[in-house]
């Protein structure tokens, strides 16, 4: 007898994700790709990939639905969810009580806040400008001349706090060129980074309960989620898969309609 799944796609500005639930809201599969020019084909393949994982074909589909900064493109996904009610409805699977969402993805950051029911009491956005977000991070990556998959592993051996306190990237990447020339470490200046992403999205908005932080600069920089926890001296808490959480949400929406 055929299993049905229920999927859920987050088609983000810099990654696309894809997930399958059973009907006990068990992850099968997923897959995460880069979004690229044409988000539907880039969804398909994600879908492809996840149905291969959790070794099932289309007709174990029941429900789709799309979210994120490509929702729409997704003509295939029988409805679409906000990005804001797909990332909290995904983390308080995770964590059912009153929580503070921190996400951090490619080019924006969100603080969402969710009561004891997981009804939502208010959500802030960065400004339109990059810095802050994974698109930061790689732009300096590329001025630093270090892969973006390393940063983590670089920062984590940095001996020397450095702290880049320019609002934009622009002046951000200004001071990362002064502290060159003045012969900082790249692991120190990573750091330095770091810290910078974090004093943006604290500045955010206050938070409130459980604190927890999710997406794709959460998922590869473990080491944003220990300072953070340090900078505002709390336990910091992580969803299993900090990257797929939004993706999580829209399968949840699917599975209750």
């Amino acid at each position: 007898m055929s299993k049905k799944v229920y999927i859920g796609i987050d088609i983000g500005s810099s990654r696309t994700k894809v997930v399958l639930l059973d009907e006990m809201k068990n992850l099968l599969g997923y897959s995460i790709n880069k979004s690229g020019y044409n988000f539907a084909e880039t969804a398909k393949l994600c879908i492809e990939d996840s149905l291969k994982m959790a070794n099932l074909c289309h007709d174990d589909i029941a429900k789709t639905v799309s979210t994120g900064y490509g929702k729409r493109n997704v003509e295939f996904a029988d409805f679409e969810k906000t990005e804001i009610g797909c990332h909290a409805k995904g983390c308080y699977h995770y964590f059912p009580e009153e929580i503070s969402i921190i996400d951090i993805g490619g080019q924006d950051n969100k603080i969402i806040k969710l009561d004891e029911t997981g009804k939502r009491k208010n959500f802030k956005m960065n400004r339109k400008c990059a810095a802050g977000t994974g698109a930061f991070l790689e732009e300096m990556a590329m001025r630093l001349d270090v892969r973006i998959e390393d940063m983590n592993a670089l920062a984590e051996r940095s001996t020397e706090t450095i702290k880049i306190g320019s609002f934009c990237t622009v002046f951000s990447a200004t001071e990362v060129l002064d502290n060159i020339r003045k012969g900082k470490k790249v692991e120190d200046l990573v750091k330095g980074l770091f810290y910078s992403v974090i004093k943006r999205v604290l500045e955010m908005d206050s938070l409130e309960g459980k604190v927890v932080m999710t997406g794709g600069v959460v998922a590869h920089n473990p080491l944003i989620v220990k300072m953070t926890g340090e900078e505002l001296g709390i336990d910091i808490y992580v969803a299993e898969y900090p990257q797929l959480t939004g993706a999580i949400g829209a399968a949840l929406y699917a599975m209750e309609s």
